[in-house]
């Protein structure tokens, strides 16, 4: 067979734009393809919600690559095992209740079972600010504005473009970038204890853990946080390369979200 260089540029050019057209209005977008959003786009994805992921880097998957301090092995407690079964992920036991995974085994595990239970990721596309409108009460959170990584990180001065979503999840990991954004732009209060983003305390494992589940959820009218997000937000401990409080807080969120009436 022999190739042609157009065709394949065209091909790549018609598929993206396909891609991304179909992207412009969707149920829920997804800030941060971190495990929690990942496990988040799997669930939403599977429960028929048009839902779709903006990560900034070149690959999905946040830190859970890299291991502990680059040892590329991770551990989750049993309470999340049953998640990992799902994602037909391979696990060693190790001491009662903990067992481990290959997290290059892992992370491109859930990446491949997002993609293909509906939910579209974006690479290389930063996130910069929020679409919100005003509704009954005050404003909502609406949807995301968005420009490429290279053009964000030359500080190029090119316009970026907007996708409406009905729900939007903050899982950009420890920066927590949409919450602050919405802060600091619409000077409204969270739902957090200061009605801001509270900050990150240090490293606690067993505490980290219980926090990131127990504070996932909507902290601003559309707007809901997942993972490591969800610590800093409401300042809870971080949790070092233990990851079942990843995945059962992206799973909570798309529960949570999926019982809401669609907008």
């Amino acid at each position: 067979m022999k190739l042609d260089d157009l065709t394949i540029s065209r091909s790549v050019i018609e598929s993206y734009m396909e891609k991304l057209l179909g992207s412009l209005k969707v149920d829920v977008a997804l800030v941060g393809a971190g495990p929690s959003n990942l496990i988040a786009g799997y669930y939403l994805g599977k429960a028929g919600f048009k839902a779709v992921i903006f990560e900034s880097k070149l690959a999905p998957g946040g830190g859970m690559w890299g291991g502990g301090m680059m040892f590329n092995e991770i551990v989750v407690q049993s309470d999340a095992l049953h998640i990992v079964k799902e994602m037909g992920i391979p696990y060693r036991p190790k001491e009662e209740g903990y067992y481990t995974m290959d997290s290059v085994e892992a992370t491109s595990t859930i990446v491949s079972m997002c993609v293909k239970a509906g939910t579209t990721i974006f690479n290389l596309v930063k996130v910069t600010d929020v679409l919100f409108r005003e509704e009954a009460g005050g404003h909502r959170v609406s949807g995301l504005v968005i420009n490429w990584s290279p053009v964000e990180n030359l500080e190029l001065h090119v316009d970026p473009l907007g996708i409406e979503a009905s729900s939007v999840v903050d899982g950009t990991g420890h920066p927590a970038e949409i919450c602050r954004i919405v802060t600091r732009k619409l000077d409204v209060k969270l739902k957090t204890r200061t009605g801001g983003v509270v900050g990150e305390m240090p490293l606690w494992a067993e505490q980290g853990e219980q926090f990131t589940v127990a504070n996932t959820g909507e902290v601003f009218p559309g707007l809901y946080v997942t993972g490591m997000a969800a610590n800093n937000v409401f300042g809870g401990p971080r949790m070092g390369p233990i990851f079942g409080g990843m995945l059962l807080s992206g799973r909570k969120v798309a529960e949570i979200i999926s019982r809401r009436p669609r907008r």
